[in-house]
């Protein structure tokens, strides 16, 4: 099952550019909807889970990062990382012109660097989640599926033509490569719950964004729904 989650993650990647219904304003109701089901992953399933993570370290007597809520604050981290890296490719969009294609080059690799880096550790967690069970895997699977597709759509967007020559196989490849790691190399236990909580608030983040600006022309509806399915999802299986 992990297998068949990891190749539906690079099929995404590689080819959610040839799906040209979601290239519409307004917003592709596909994508709205896509929106809703990964918002309601991190409320239903991302929060719970990061609370039994915070009980596990506030249970153990380690100075590992000993403060009061370790879990959030790492979340946080991970929210504010990727809303920085977001300022940052945009600042450097709005002032390309010939006299920058370098910065405008040097932009591109560290916003690709840094999504090969969270598709790698959402493959990572794959392996090492909190609910280990078949529905949780399942869950797990449907919802970064879709979160995958409004990330593509994201970058697609951003950089356009060298995004779909080089961009899609390296987080595709990214994507092989972080499940391989969690397969065959096992961190400790602490610091998996850390990177865990660096990638909850990474992916409120990296959904909110696509979702609320103005621009998107987002559709409230289908977006109501993704979450409305997810959830009935959730609760009756």
């Amino acid at each position: 099952m992990q297998l068949v989650t990891v190749l539906l993650f690079c099929l995404i990647h590689l080819f959610a550019g040839k799906l040209r219904f979601l290239d519409a304003i307004p917003r592709s109701r596909w994508l709205s909807f896509a929106g809703g089901v990964s918002v309601a992953y991190i409320f239903i399933h991302l929060f719970p889970e990061m609370a039994e993570i915070q009980s596990t370290f506030a249970s153990k007597d380690s100075t590992w990062l000993s403060l009061e809520h370790q879990t959030y604050f790492i979340a946080l981290i991970g929210l504010s990382v990727f809303y920085g890296l977001e300022r940052l490719i945009k600042g450097g969009r709005e002032k390309q012109d010939a006299a920058q294609s370098k910065t405008v080059r040097y932009a591109f690799w560290l916003h690709l660097l840094s999504f090969a880096l969270y598709n790698a550790l959402i493959a990572y967690l794959l392996v090492h989640r909190q609910d280990d069970a078949e529905m949780g895997l399942l869950f797990y699977a449907i919802a970064m599926s879709l979160h995958f597709l409004v990330n593509d759509y994201g970058l697609r967007q951003h950089h356009k033509e060298v995004y779909r020559v080089y961009g899609r196989w390296i987080l595709s490849a990214a994507i092989v490569v972080g499940w391989l790691l969690g397969r065959y190399l096992a961190l400790n236990e602490n610091i998996i719950h850390g990177l865990f909580a660096f990638l909850a608030g990474s992916i409120i983040l990296n959904v909110l964004k696509e979702e609320l600006p103005e621009e998107r022309k987002s559709r409230f509806l289908p977006f109501a729904s993704g979450i409305t399915v997810f959830a009935l999802l959730v609760y009756l299986h």
